[in-house]
């Protein structure tokens, strides 16, 4: 008997050792590669690791920000030139009469400016033949340089020279004078006296053309308030 158990012991014993070689069994790890002097060693990070390293990476968001301060009103001043006057004295009542609708103003005077040339001559006579008749005195006062005007406003004015300076247009309107000849000087090429212009801001509220009116000024002229000094 105690044979027959021994047997049995021992068949169950060879089987368990043969179930356990049978049975798989983990790999044993690698051994690590010896690392080369002065290279950095390489070491693998799990998922979780990076995306905690992202986020602290990420800078806070910036605060929104200040919105702009909004832009200044633009102005509603306005600038124009009255004029032009006679004189200082009409200019300084004009800036009396507008009053509190300038902001401010400026007088500025115009020199004045010269003619391109000067004409003397005799007005026109009723009739061509009193034209003619009155050219003759002049010849036979010793007087030349003279003709009719056939046409136009001076048709039958008799004109007695041009001259390029004022000086010697007066010099020969004198003279036929003295003669007895009524001769008048006449600039030609839009000789201007000098004259007086306010130049002006104001607010707007008021047309520009109220303004001329009140004024007392032939024209306006719209002005850069950059240049109003």
């Amino acid at each position: 008997m105690l044979n027959r158990f021994l047997i049995v012991v021992l068949a169950i014993l060879n089987v368990g050792v043969a179930l356990w070689w049978m049975a798989p069994r983990a790999p044993e790890p690698l051994p690590p590669e010896p690392a080369e002097t002065g290279v950095a060693r390489l070491e693998l990070v799990s998922p979780e690791v990076l995306q905690a390293a992202a986020a602290a990476a990420v800078p806070p968001a910036a605060e929104a920000a200040d919105p702009p301060a909004a832009a200044a009103d633009t102005s509603t001043e306005r600038c124009l030139s009255l004029g032009p006057f006679t004189d200082k004295a009409q200019a300084q009542a004009a800036v009396a009469t507008l009053g509190a609708d300038l902001l401010r103003s400026h007088l500025r005077e115009v020199p004045p400016r010269a003619a391109s040339s000067y004409r003397v001559i005799l007005p026109p006579a009723a009739t061509r033949e009193e034209a003619q008749a009155t050219a003759k005195r002049i010849a036979d006062a010793g007087f030349g340089d003279y003709f009719i005007m056939g046409q136009g406003e001076e048709a039958n004015a008799i004109a007695l020279g041009q001259y390029r300076s004022r000086e010697g247009a007066e010099r020969r309107q004198a003279t036929l004078v003295e003669a007895g000849f009524p001769a008048q000087l006449r600039a030609s090429g839009g000789e201007e006296a000098s004259s007086w212009w306010l130049d002006a801001a104001h607010a707007g509220t008021v047309p520009a053309a109220a303004l001329q009116r009140r004024s007392g000024a032939a024209r306006q002229q719209v002005l850069d308030c950059a240049r109003l000094r």
